[in-house]
């Protein structure tokens, strides 16, 4: 029973309705008294407002009937026009407060781009590269070999903890820790490239460089926000290239992951595979190294990974993929090339697969290590990276897993 008065609804209507449901439809059942409020604005005893009411209701009756007596066809034809001029009328209102909220929601979206690109690109034009001189040629201590490091999943900005059955922390991360384990990798790659006497070495990222543009929710475990993220990590790969690039001759590929994609405008997955942030981070790498001799960056049209190492073609992929030997298959078929190793991300989890003569599906464990989304698929492993070791005639003849926690 709601006895307030209507958004739409006049005053007339409003004392209208009131008296006649209490006294003809005999749908509202409540005191005079407790009804006077509403119908007059003020309190009355109950004697005084049966009443009230009950002349109200006299003339009422008496409008409604004057009404219908001396309305003409006339009148009723303008009633209707004006009605159709006030349904005309509401409808270009809220047309208008319509294309006025999405003006509002293009220029939200329109600044927020602007914002965006303003600072990568402030972030690329700082960026100062350090002198880097070329490395002598080594190619007459060469022993047919040539080094490939393989990392994924870096999951940059992320910070959690990850606990066991017993309280224990399983794993630990932040970009803190990000910077530590990456050291690691570094320092290990040039101690094993110096033991077998490497030249160069190829480094294959294979992608979800940073976290937090997939969804609300993983903003809550950043630690800056995505565009920093991508700045902070971007510098700090292109200088740890620039490390490693003074010991090796180094060639440096990547993929972009599925935690890159932008999803500025609808937000559905693989809706625009071509705006990811890992793109930009490639930019801040490439001017950072501009004129260092020792680091080539090479990319794929495709997309993917594509290159020869000792005789052996290898396809590095992000890797979100069900079932690793029907997608080498697959692949082969696609772009007609034959694949001796397939190598993979995305899954947080190593593993090797054979399938067939000299050819393998290498599963690259993350450098972030178990997180939520580990623990969902239940294939946790330690945080990881494989340096390979690739001789002519033979293949892959060392795999150093490197572990990092």
């Amino acid at each position: 029973m709601n006895l307030k008065r209507k958004e739409d609804e006049s005053v007339y209507d409003y004392h209208k309705r009131l008296i006649y449901g209490k006294l003809v439809d005999r749908t509202i059942d409540a005191d005079y008294s407790e009804l006077a409020p509403y119908v007059y604005g003020k309190d009355y005893a109950p004697d005084v407002a049966r009443r009230m009411m009950y002349g109200s209701r006299a003339t009422l009756d008496i409008l409604e009937e004057e009404f219908e007596e001396n309305i003409s066809i006339d009148d009723i034809e303008l009633l209707d026009s004006l009605s159709i001029k006030k349904r005309e009328l509401q409808k270009e209102r809220a047309k208008l407060q319509t294309e006025k909220t999405e003006y509002n929601r293009w220029i939200r979206e329109d600044a927020r781009e602007e914002l965006f690109l303003e600072k990568i690109i402030e972030a690329i034009t700082d960026c100062a590269p350090p002198p880097a001189e070329p490395i002598i040629s080594r190619d007459d201590i060469q022993t047919q070999q040539e080094g490939v490091l393989c990392f994924a999943d870096c999951h940059f900005g992320k910070e959690f903890k990850v606990y066991g059955l017993n309280g224990e922390i399983l794993n630990e991360y932040s970009p803190d820790i990000f910077y530590q384990r990456m050291n690691s990798l570094l320092a290990q790659t040039i101690e094993r490239g110096h033991q077998n006497n490497l030249h160069s070495i190829k480094v294959l990222f294979l992608g979800d460089a940073l976290d937090g543009f997939l969804r609300h929710s993983q903003l809550m475990t950043l630690k800056y926000g995505v565009v920093d993220s991508a700045i902070y990590y971007g510098k700090y790969m292109a200088d740890w290239l620039h490390k490693l690039s003074q010991e090796f001759n180094v060639e440096y590929y990547q993929v972009c992951g599925n935690h890159g994609e932008l999803r500025l405008l609808d937000g559905r997955k693989n809706e625009h595979l071509d705006d990811n942030i890992e793109k930009v981070t490639l930019e801040i790498i490439r001017a950072y190294n501009i004129n260092n001799p020792n680091l080539k960056i090479v990319e794929n049209k495709s997309g993917n990974i594509f290159t020869d190492v000792c005789g052996y073609n290898i396809l590095g992929i992000h890797g979100e993929i069900k079932d690793s030997k029907n997608a080498m298959k697959d692949y082969m078929t696609v772009y007609n090339e034959e694949i001796d190793y397939l190598i993979c991300g995305h899954k947080h989890h190593s593993s090797l697969v054979n399938c067939g003569y000299k050819k393998y599906i290498i599963g690259i464990g993350s450098i972030v290590g178990s997180d939520d989304f580990s623990m969902r698929i239940l294939r946790t492993s330690e945080a990881s990276a494989n340096f390979l070791i690739f001789e002519k005639n033979k293949g892959r003849t060392v795999d150093y897993s490197i572990i990092l926690n």
